[in-house]
Protein backbone atom coordinates (compact mmCIF):
# COMPACT_ATOMS: atom_id res chain seq x y z
CA UNK A 1 0.00 0.00 0.00
CA UNK A 2 1.36 3.60 -1.08
CA UNK A 3 0.42 6.32 1.09
CA UNK A 4 0.81 9.93 0.30
CA UNK A 5 0.60 11.85 3.08
CA UNK A 6 -1.44 15.49 2.81
CA UNK A 7 0.61 18.44 2.91
CA UNK A 8 -2.65 19.84 5.49
CA UNK A 9 -3.24 18.67 8.73
CA UNK A 10 -6.43 19.24 10.65
CA UNK A 11 -5.45 22.37 12.75
CA UNK A 12 -5.23 24.34 9.65
CA UNK A 13 -8.36 23.47 8.17
CA UNK A 14 -10.16 24.89 11.60
CA UNK A 15 -8.18 27.75 11.61
CA UNK A 16 -9.05 28.74 8.17
CA UNK A 17 -12.62 28.15 8.23
CA UNK A 18 -13.65 31.58 9.65
CA UNK A 19 -17.78 30.40 9.75
CA UNK A 20 -16.80 27.59 12.48
CA UNK A 21 -16.09 29.96 14.85
CA UNK A 22 -19.68 31.79 14.44
CA UNK A 23 -21.25 28.67 15.00
CA UNK A 24 -21.94 26.42 18.11
CA UNK A 25 -20.11 23.46 18.32
CA UNK A 26 -22.72 20.90 18.05
CA UNK A 27 -22.21 17.19 17.31
CA UNK A 28 -22.98 16.51 13.84
CA UNK A 29 -23.12 20.31 12.61
CA UNK A 30 -20.80 20.51 9.54
CA UNK A 31 -17.36 22.54 9.14
CA UNK A 32 -17.23 22.92 5.10
CA UNK A 33 -20.50 22.26 3.84
CA UNK A 34 -22.84 25.70 5.09
CA UNK A 35 -25.33 25.41 7.30
CA UNK A 36 -27.62 28.38 8.79
CA UNK A 37 -26.52 28.99 12.65
CA UNK A 38 -30.18 27.85 13.52
CA UNK A 39 -33.56 27.00 12.43
CA UNK A 40 -34.75 25.16 9.09
CA UNK A 41 -33.33 25.15 5.86
CA UNK A 42 -34.57 23.83 2.49
CA UNK A 43 -34.38 24.52 -1.02
CA UNK A 44 -31.15 26.31 -2.42
CA UNK A 45 -32.98 29.80 -3.85
CA UNK A 46 -31.45 33.02 -6.29
CA UNK A 47 -27.81 31.76 -6.77
CA UNK A 48 -26.15 34.36 -8.53
CA UNK A 49 -22.71 35.92 -9.12
CA UNK A 50 -21.93 39.30 -8.44
CA UNK A 51 -18.71 42.15 -8.12
CA UNK A 52 -16.78 39.39 -6.14
CA UNK A 53 -19.62 37.31 -4.34
CA UNK A 54 -21.36 34.61 -4.51
CA UNK A 55 -25.03 34.47 -3.31
CA UNK A 56 -26.66 31.78 -2.03
CA UNK A 57 -30.39 32.46 -0.97
CA UNK A 58 -32.31 29.50 0.64
CA UNK A 59 -35.57 28.55 1.82
CA UNK A 60 -35.77 29.39 5.64
CA UNK A 61 -37.81 29.09 8.85
CA UNK A 62 -37.05 32.01 10.68
CA UNK A 63 -39.20 30.60 13.91
CA UNK A 64 -38.18 27.23 14.31
CA UNK A 65 -36.08 23.99 13.22
CA UNK A 66 -39.37 22.04 11.11
CA UNK A 67 -40.70 23.36 8.02
CA UNK A 68 -43.15 26.79 8.04
CA UNK A 69 -42.72 30.25 7.52
CA UNK A 70 -40.24 29.95 4.59
CA UNK A 71 -38.79 33.14 3.56
CA UNK A 72 -35.18 33.28 2.09
CA UNK A 73 -31.88 33.52 4.28
CA UNK A 74 -28.79 34.64 2.73
CA UNK A 75 -25.47 33.79 2.61
CA UNK A 76 -22.07 35.04 0.56
CA UNK A 77 -19.00 34.21 -0.60
CA UNK A 78 -15.44 35.19 -2.47
CA UNK A 79 -14.64 31.42 -3.42
CA UNK A 80 -17.40 29.48 -3.18
CA UNK A 81 -15.93 27.57 -0.18
CA UNK A 82 -16.21 29.85 2.67
CA UNK A 83 -19.58 31.07 3.61
CA UNK A 84 -20.64 33.89 5.89
CA UNK A 85 -24.36 34.59 7.02
CA UNK A 86 -26.09 37.71 6.45
CA UNK A 87 -29.95 38.96 7.66
CA UNK A 88 -33.06 37.71 6.27
CA UNK A 89 -33.80 38.40 2.79
CA UNK A 90 -37.27 38.14 1.20
CA UNK A 91 -39.61 37.65 4.53
CA UNK A 92 -43.30 36.19 4.48
CA UNK A 93 -45.72 38.62 4.74
CA UNK A 94 -49.91 39.13 5.28
CA UNK A 95 -52.08 40.51 2.55
CA UNK A 96 -55.03 42.69 3.45
CA UNK A 97 -58.10 40.40 2.86
CA UNK A 98 -56.58 38.02 5.87
CA UNK A 99 -54.26 35.49 3.60
CA UNK A 100 -50.22 34.85 4.32
CA UNK A 101 -47.82 34.83 1.66
CA UNK A 102 -44.93 32.89 1.98
CA UNK A 103 -41.14 32.80 -0.63
CA UNK A 104 -41.27 29.74 -1.79
CA UNK A 105 -38.51 28.57 -4.07
CA UNK A 106 -36.87 31.06 -7.20
CA UNK A 107 -34.03 32.66 -8.70
CA UNK A 108 -32.12 35.77 -8.64
CA UNK A 109 -30.81 37.43 -12.27
CA UNK A 110 -28.59 40.37 -12.11
CA UNK A 111 -30.51 42.85 -14.63
CA UNK A 112 -27.20 44.76 -15.98
CA UNK A 113 -29.48 46.90 -18.87
CA UNK A 114 -32.22 47.49 -16.60
CA UNK A 115 -34.46 46.05 -19.01
CA UNK A 116 -37.35 45.11 -15.75
CA UNK A 117 -37.35 49.10 -15.21
CA UNK A 118 -37.00 48.45 -11.25
CA UNK A 119 -34.43 50.56 -11.07
CA UNK A 120 -32.78 54.41 -11.15
CA UNK A 121 -31.94 55.65 -14.99
CA UNK A 122 -28.23 54.03 -15.69
CA UNK A 123 -28.14 51.83 -12.87
CA UNK A 124 -26.43 48.89 -13.59
CA UNK A 125 -25.96 46.63 -10.72
CA UNK A 126 -29.88 45.77 -9.69
CA UNK A 127 -30.49 42.06 -8.93
CA UNK A 128 -33.82 40.60 -9.43
CA UNK A 129 -35.59 37.98 -7.51
CA UNK A 130 -38.21 36.22 -9.03
CA UNK A 131 -40.41 33.49 -6.64
CA UNK A 132 -43.07 31.44 -6.06
CA UNK A 133 -45.55 33.23 -3.75
CA UNK A 134 -47.60 30.88 -1.66
CA UNK A 135 -50.36 31.80 -0.95
CA UNK A 136 -52.64 30.71 2.27
CA UNK A 137 -55.54 31.29 4.36
CA UNK A 138 -57.01 29.55 7.43
CA UNK A 139 -54.02 27.04 6.73
CA UNK A 140 -55.36 26.18 3.62
CA UNK A 141 -53.66 26.78 0.08
CA UNK A 142 -55.08 29.75 -1.98
CA UNK A 143 -52.76 30.28 -4.94
CA UNK A 144 -48.93 29.18 -6.50
CA UNK A 145 -47.92 32.14 -8.35
CA UNK A 146 -44.47 34.19 -9.96
CA UNK A 147 -43.86 37.37 -8.06
CA UNK A 148 -41.28 39.66 -8.28
CA UNK A 149 -38.44 41.72 -5.74
CA UNK A 150 -35.19 43.52 -6.36
CA UNK A 151 -32.30 44.79 -4.90
CA UNK A 152 -30.28 47.92 -5.67
CA UNK A 153 -27.62 47.11 -3.07
CA UNK A 154 -26.24 44.19 -3.71
CA UNK A 155 -29.07 41.98 -1.82
CA UNK A 156 -28.92 43.50 1.22
CA UNK A 157 -32.35 44.95 1.30
CA UNK A 158 -35.23 44.34 -1.10
CA UNK A 159 -38.41 45.35 -2.21
CA UNK A 160 -41.64 43.92 -3.88
CA UNK A 161 -42.73 44.83 -7.03
CA UNK A 162 -46.31 46.54 -6.43
CA UNK A 163 -47.85 44.96 -8.93
CA UNK A 164 -47.23 41.47 -8.27
CA UNK A 165 -47.87 38.37 -9.22
CA UNK A 166 -46.14 38.57 -13.05
CA UNK A 167 -47.29 35.00 -14.02
CA UNK A 168 -50.41 33.06 -12.52
CA UNK A 169 -52.24 30.13 -14.73
CA UNK A 170 -54.20 29.91 -11.62
CA UNK A 171 -53.05 27.05 -10.08
CA UNK A 172 -52.26 25.63 -6.86
CA UNK A 173 -49.09 23.41 -7.84
CA UNK A 174 -47.44 25.95 -10.17
CA UNK A 175 -43.64 27.00 -8.96
CA UNK A 176 -40.13 27.08 -8.69
CA UNK A 177 -38.91 29.84 -11.46
CA UNK A 178 -35.70 29.89 -13.15
CA UNK A 179 -35.06 32.39 -14.91
CA UNK A 180 -31.53 33.29 -17.70
CA UNK A 181 -30.71 36.02 -20.02
CA UNK A 182 -30.77 33.91 -23.60
CA UNK A 183 -28.32 36.27 -25.85
CA UNK A 184 -29.17 35.24 -29.06
CA UNK A 185 -32.94 36.55 -28.67
CA UNK A 186 -32.29 38.97 -26.44
CA UNK A 187 -34.81 37.98 -23.64
CA UNK A 188 -35.25 36.46 -20.82
CA UNK A 189 -36.73 32.34 -20.57
CA UNK A 190 -37.88 30.95 -17.66
CA UNK A 191 -38.50 27.55 -16.90
CA UNK A 192 -41.46 26.77 -14.31
CA UNK A 193 -43.23 23.39 -13.24
CA UNK A 194 -46.85 22.55 -13.10
CA UNK A 195 -45.88 19.88 -10.40
CA UNK A 196 -48.74 17.41 -10.21
CA UNK A 197 -48.52 17.45 -13.88
CA UNK A 198 -45.24 16.62 -14.30
CA UNK A 199 -44.49 19.26 -16.68
CA UNK A 200 -41.63 21.97 -17.33
CA UNK A 201 -43.25 25.43 -18.91
CA UNK A 202 -40.76 27.62 -20.70
CA UNK A 203 -41.66 31.71 -21.03
CA UNK A 204 -40.12 34.51 -22.08
CA UNK A 205 -40.21 37.95 -21.70
CA UNK A 206 -38.17 41.43 -22.27
CA UNK A 207 -38.91 42.81 -19.22
CA UNK A 208 -39.12 40.14 -16.54
CA UNK A 209 -42.51 41.64 -15.70
CA UNK A 210 -44.37 40.38 -19.07
CA UNK A 211 -44.49 36.86 -19.79
CA UNK A 212 -45.43 34.91 -23.07
CA UNK A 213 -45.88 30.90 -22.99
CA UNK A 214 -43.42 29.44 -25.52
CA UNK A 215 -43.51 25.43 -24.81
CA UNK A 216 -43.35 22.46 -22.71
CA UNK A 217 -41.66 19.41 -21.64
CA UNK A 218 -42.65 16.61 -19.41
CA UNK A 219 -44.26 13.21 -18.91
CA UNK A 220 -40.96 12.09 -19.09
CA UNK A 221 -38.33 9.90 -17.16
CA UNK A 222 -39.01 9.54 -13.45
CA UNK A 223 -42.55 10.64 -12.72
CA UNK A 224 -42.70 9.09 -9.41
CA UNK A 225 -43.27 11.90 -7.31
CA UNK A 226 -43.98 15.77 -8.18
CA UNK A 227 -41.85 17.57 -10.07
CA UNK A 228 -40.16 20.67 -8.62
CA UNK A 229 -37.12 23.05 -9.07
CA UNK A 230 -36.27 23.21 -12.71
CA UNK A 231 -33.21 24.95 -14.20
CA UNK A 232 -31.95 24.80 -18.14
CA UNK A 233 -28.54 25.77 -18.52
CA UNK A 234 -25.83 25.20 -21.10
CA UNK A 235 -23.26 23.13 -20.96
CA UNK A 236 -19.66 21.85 -22.56
CA UNK A 237 -18.95 18.83 -23.75
CA UNK A 238 -15.49 16.90 -23.10
CA UNK A 239 -15.54 17.17 -27.12
CA UNK A 240 -15.94 20.80 -27.23
CA UNK A 241 -19.60 20.97 -28.33
CA UNK A 242 -22.43 22.98 -26.64
CA UNK A 243 -25.54 21.45 -24.86
CA UNK A 244 -28.43 22.10 -23.00
CA UNK A 245 -29.35 20.43 -19.69
CA UNK A 246 -32.57 20.25 -17.95
CA UNK A 247 -32.23 19.42 -14.43
CA UNK A 248 -35.18 18.57 -12.46
CA UNK A 249 -36.30 17.90 -9.01
CA UNK A 250 -38.47 14.32 -9.19
CA UNK A 251 -39.04 10.93 -7.33
CA UNK A 252 -35.62 8.50 -6.66
CA UNK A 253 -34.79 5.16 -8.16
CA UNK A 254 -36.36 4.27 -4.73
CA UNK A 255 -40.17 4.55 -4.21
CA UNK A 256 -41.48 7.41 -1.99
CA UNK A 257 -38.23 9.53 -1.75
CA UNK A 258 -37.36 12.16 -3.84
CA UNK A 259 -34.46 12.63 -5.85
CA UNK A 260 -32.80 14.49 -8.93
CA UNK A 261 -33.07 14.03 -12.50
CA UNK A 262 -31.74 15.76 -16.01
CA UNK A 263 -32.35 15.68 -19.58
CA UNK A 264 -29.55 16.62 -22.06
CA UNK A 265 -30.70 17.79 -25.18
CA UNK A 266 -30.67 21.15 -27.58
CA UNK A 267 -32.98 24.63 -27.07
CA UNK A 268 -33.37 27.17 -29.89
CA UNK A 269 -34.80 29.54 -28.03
CA UNK A 270 -38.40 28.44 -27.91
CA UNK A 271 -37.96 24.50 -27.41
CA UNK A 272 -35.93 22.22 -25.55
CA UNK A 273 -35.51 18.51 -27.36
CA UNK A 274 -34.21 16.34 -25.40
CA UNK A 275 -31.75 13.03 -26.56
CA UNK A 276 -32.34 9.75 -26.28
CA UNK A 277 -31.85 8.37 -23.30
CA UNK A 278 -32.06 4.63 -22.58
CA UNK A 279 -33.06 5.25 -18.74
CA UNK A 280 -33.78 7.75 -16.04
CA UNK A 281 -30.83 9.42 -16.23
CA UNK A 282 -30.21 10.68 -12.07
CA UNK A 283 -28.35 14.17 -10.98
CA UNK A 284 -27.17 11.99 -7.98
CA UNK A 285 -27.70 8.29 -6.61
CA UNK A 286 -28.36 9.24 -3.06
CA UNK A 287 -30.57 9.89 -0.40
CA UNK A 288 -29.82 13.42 0.47
CA UNK A 289 -29.47 15.63 -2.83
CA UNK A 290 -32.59 18.13 -3.90
CA UNK A 291 -33.53 21.32 -5.77
CA UNK A 292 -30.14 21.75 -6.82
CA UNK A 293 -30.32 24.88 -8.81
CA UNK A 294 -27.13 26.57 -10.96
CA UNK A 295 -25.24 30.31 -10.03
CA UNK A 296 -25.78 32.76 -12.71
CA UNK A 297 -23.90 35.51 -13.87
CA UNK A 298 -21.03 33.37 -13.31
CA UNK A 299 -17.31 35.01 -14.27
CA UNK A 300 -16.09 34.47 -17.55
CA UNK A 301 -13.85 32.09 -15.59
CA UNK A 302 -16.52 29.67 -15.05
CA UNK A 303 -17.98 29.02 -18.31
CA UNK A 304 -19.76 25.70 -16.97
CA UNK A 305 -22.83 25.90 -14.95
CA UNK A 306 -21.90 25.43 -11.19
CA UNK A 307 -24.89 23.67 -8.64
CA UNK A 308 -25.55 23.25 -4.80
CA UNK A 309 -27.93 21.39 -3.32
CA UNK A 310 -30.15 21.16 -0.49
CA UNK A 311 -28.62 17.85 2.08
CA UNK A 312 -31.85 15.94 3.05
CA UNK A 313 -34.80 13.90 2.06
CA UNK A 314 -38.48 15.12 2.47
CA UNK A 315 -38.79 11.52 3.68
CA UNK A 316 -37.57 11.80 7.55
CA UNK A 317 -36.15 15.72 6.74
CA UNK A 318 -38.20 17.45 10.11
CA UNK A 319 -37.09 14.59 12.14
CA UNK A 320 -33.01 14.49 11.53
CA UNK A 321 -31.35 14.58 15.36
CA UNK A 322 -29.59 17.78 14.78
CA UNK A 323 -29.53 20.42 17.47
CA UNK A 324 -30.74 24.14 17.10
CA UNK A 325 -30.66 23.36 12.83
CA UNK A 326 -32.17 21.28 10.52
CA UNK A 327 -30.43 20.77 7.07
CA UNK A 328 -27.59 22.45 4.81
CA UNK A 329 -26.02 22.17 1.56
CA UNK A 330 -23.96 20.01 -0.09
CA UNK A 331 -20.61 21.68 -1.55
CA UNK A 332 -20.61 23.24 -5.37
CA UNK A 333 -20.61 20.79 -7.90
CA UNK A 334 -19.00 22.20 -11.80
CA UNK A 335 -20.90 20.49 -14.31
CA UNK A 336 -19.86 19.24 -17.65
CA UNK A 337 -20.49 16.44 -20.10
CA UNK A 338 -18.96 13.37 -21.04
CA UNK A 339 -20.57 10.49 -23.95
CA UNK A 340 -20.95 6.64 -22.45
CA UNK A 341 -23.35 4.40 -24.16
CA UNK A 342 -24.35 6.49 -26.74
CA UNK A 343 -25.79 9.07 -24.32
CA UNK A 344 -23.95 12.64 -22.93
CA UNK A 345 -24.03 12.53 -19.76
CA UNK A 346 -23.01 14.75 -16.27
CA UNK A 347 -19.65 14.73 -14.57
CA UNK A 348 -19.96 16.85 -11.69
CA UNK A 349 -15.94 18.32 -10.10
CA UNK A 350 -16.51 19.20 -6.31
CA UNK A 351 -15.27 22.69 -5.60
CA UNK A 352 -13.59 22.05 -2.61
CA UNK A 353 -11.17 23.96 0.15
CA UNK A 354 -7.51 23.36 -0.20
CA UNK A 355 -7.30 23.30 3.60
CA UNK A 356 -9.42 20.43 4.27
CA UNK A 357 -7.39 17.66 5.72
CA UNK A 358 -6.97 15.28 2.82
CA UNK A 359 -5.53 11.25 2.39
CA UNK A 360 -4.38 10.06 -0.92
CA UNK A 361 -4.31 6.36 -0.93
CA UNK A 362 -3.22 3.41 -3.67
CA UNK A 363 -4.49 0.59 -2.31
CA UNK A 364 -4.70 -2.74 -3.96
CA UNK A 365 -5.80 -6.56 -2.25
CA UNK A 366 -2.76 -7.96 -0.53
CA UNK A 367 -2.69 -12.45 -0.56
CA UNK A 368 -1.49 -11.77 3.11
CA UNK A 369 -3.83 -9.11 5.01
CA UNK A 370 -7.33 -9.28 3.96
CA UNK A 371 -8.24 -6.03 5.73
CA UNK A 372 -6.09 -2.97 5.94
CA UNK A 373 -6.88 0.19 8.37
CA UNK A 374 -6.61 3.65 7.60
CA UNK A 375 -6.81 6.07 11.30
CA UNK A 376 -8.10 9.13 10.80
CA UNK A 377 -7.83 12.15 13.51
CA UNK A 378 -11.64 13.22 13.23
CA UNK A 379 -15.10 12.61 11.06
CA UNK A 380 -13.50 15.44 8.86
CA UNK A 381 -11.94 14.60 5.89
CA UNK A 382 -11.44 14.07 2.26
CA UNK A 383 -10.20 10.79 1.08
CA UNK A 384 -8.78 10.30 -2.24
CA UNK A 385 -8.50 6.72 -3.65
CA UNK A 386 -7.46 5.04 -6.32
CA UNK A 387 -8.05 1.24 -5.93
CA UNK A 388 -6.62 -1.43 -8.40
CA UNK A 389 -9.22 -4.10 -8.51
CA UNK A 390 -6.66 -6.84 -9.98
CA UNK A 391 -8.18 -10.63 -9.49
CA UNK A 392 -10.24 -9.39 -6.68
CA UNK A 393 -14.35 -9.68 -6.24
CA UNK A 394 -14.72 -6.33 -4.56
CA UNK A 395 -14.33 -4.60 -1.78
CA UNK A 396 -15.95 -3.15 1.50
CA UNK A 397 -14.80 0.32 2.61
CA UNK A 398 -15.74 0.74 6.35
CA UNK A 399 -16.55 4.46 6.73
CA UNK A 400 -16.42 6.03 10.37
CA UNK A 401 -16.15 2.73 11.86
CA UNK A 402 -15.98 2.13 15.60
CA UNK A 403 -16.94 -0.69 17.40
CA UNK A 404 -20.31 -2.45 15.79
CA UNK A 405 -20.98 1.07 14.14
CA UNK A 406 -20.32 2.17 10.28
CA UNK A 407 -21.51 3.21 7.13
CA UNK A 408 -19.95 0.82 4.24
CA UNK A 409 -19.33 1.77 0.61
CA UNK A 410 -19.00 -1.69 -0.90
CA UNK A 411 -17.98 -2.93 -4.65
CA UNK A 412 -19.35 -5.36 -6.63
CA UNK A 413 -16.47 -6.50 -9.53
CA UNK A 414 -19.24 -8.52 -11.08
CA UNK A 415 -22.03 -6.71 -11.41
CA UNK A 416 -20.07 -3.01 -11.54
CA UNK A 417 -22.09 -1.81 -8.50
CA UNK A 418 -20.86 0.66 -5.73
CA UNK A 419 -23.12 0.61 -2.80
CA UNK A 420 -23.45 3.06 -0.07
CA UNK A 421 -25.05 1.06 3.02
CA UNK A 422 -26.28 3.41 5.99
CA UNK A 423 -28.14 0.86 8.06
CA UNK A 424 -25.51 0.58 11.06
CA UNK A 425 -24.32 4.20 10.68
CA UNK A 426 -25.12 5.07 14.20
CA UNK A 427 -28.83 7.28 15.13
CA UNK A 428 -30.88 5.71 12.54
CA UNK A 429 -33.75 5.23 14.62
CA UNK A 430 -35.51 9.06 14.45
CA UNK A 431 -37.50 7.69 11.03
CA UNK A 432 -38.44 4.32 9.65
CA UNK A 433 -37.71 5.48 6.40
CA UNK A 434 -33.82 6.62 6.94
CA UNK A 435 -32.52 3.41 7.33
CA UNK A 436 -31.43 2.80 3.66
CA UNK A 437 -28.86 1.01 1.05
CA UNK A 438 -27.98 3.39 -1.83
CA UNK A 439 -26.24 1.96 -4.91
CA UNK A 440 -25.31 2.73 -8.55
CA UNK A 441 -23.45 1.41 -11.36
CA UNK A 442 -19.99 2.31 -12.50
CA UNK A 443 -17.25 0.51 -14.60
CA UNK A 444 -13.20 0.26 -13.76
CA UNK A 445 -10.99 1.94 -16.03
CA UNK A 446 -8.31 0.26 -17.02
CA UNK A 447 -8.25 -1.89 -13.69
CA UNK A 448 -8.84 1.24 -11.73
CA UNK A 449 -11.82 2.50 -9.79
CA UNK A 450 -11.54 5.99 -8.64
CA UNK A 451 -13.37 7.45 -5.32
CA UNK A 452 -13.18 11.02 -3.85
CA UNK A 453 -15.06 10.86 -0.67
CA UNK A 454 -15.94 13.83 1.39
CA UNK A 455 -16.78 13.01 5.08
CA UNK A 456 -17.89 15.87 7.24
CA UNK A 457 -19.39 15.19 10.33
CA UNK A 458 -22.51 14.13 9.23
CA UNK A 459 -22.53 14.32 5.40
CA UNK A 460 -20.79 11.94 3.24
CA UNK A 461 -20.51 12.99 -0.52
CA UNK A 462 -18.71 10.23 -2.86
CA UNK A 463 -17.70 10.95 -6.90
CA UNK A 464 -16.98 8.04 -8.52
CA UNK A 465 -14.34 7.89 -11.25
CA UNK A 466 -13.73 11.72 -11.29
CA UNK A 467 -17.15 12.62 -10.85
CA UNK A 468 -19.10 10.58 -13.62
CA UNK A 469 -20.95 9.02 -10.81
CA UNK A 470 -21.99 11.00 -7.45
CA UNK A 471 -23.74 9.31 -4.13
CA UNK A 472 -24.89 11.82 -1.69
CA UNK A 473 -25.98 10.76 1.94
CA UNK A 474 -26.47 11.82 5.28
CA UNK A 475 -24.97 9.75 8.58
CA UNK A 476 -25.17 10.30 12.83
CA UNK A 477 -22.04 8.53 13.76
CA UNK A 478 -22.57 8.07 17.87
CA UNK A 479 -18.93 7.90 19.07
CA UNK A 480 -17.84 10.96 17.13
CA UNK A 481 -14.50 9.59 15.85
CA UNK A 482 -14.30 6.36 14.01
CA UNK A 483 -11.42 5.13 11.67
CA UNK A 484 -11.58 3.70 7.73
CA UNK A 485 -11.46 -0.21 6.44
CA UNK A 486 -10.65 -1.72 3.81
CA UNK A 487 -11.93 -5.63 3.61
CA UNK A 488 -11.11 -7.59 0.00
CA UNK A 489 -13.81 -9.91 -1.22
Amino acid sequence: MTKILSLCSLLVLLTCLTSLSQVKKEKYRPVYHYTPPKNWVNDPNGMVYLDGEYHLFYQYNPFGTKWGHMSWGHAVSKDLKTWKTLPLALKEFDNADGSQTMIFSGCAVVDEMNTSGLFAKGFTKGMVAMFTSHVTKDKKDIAQHQSLAYSSDKGRTWKYYAKNPVLDIGSKNFRDPNVFWYAPKNKWIVSVVVALEHKVQFYESKNLKDWKLLSEFGKMGDTSSIWECPSLQKVLTSDGLEKWVLIISSGHRQPKYVGMQYFVGDFDGTTFTPQKQKEVLYVDEGKDFYAAVPFYNRPKSQPNPIIMGWVNNWAYANEVPTETWRGGFSVPRKLSLFQEDGMYQLKQTPIISENIFTEKLTLQPNAKINAQTIILKDNLYRLVLDIKLLTSKGFALNLLKNGDEKSVLSYDVATETLSFDRTKSGKIDFSERFKSIESMKIKPKNGHLKLDIFVDKSIVEIYANDGEKVLTDIVFPTKGKGSVEIIWK
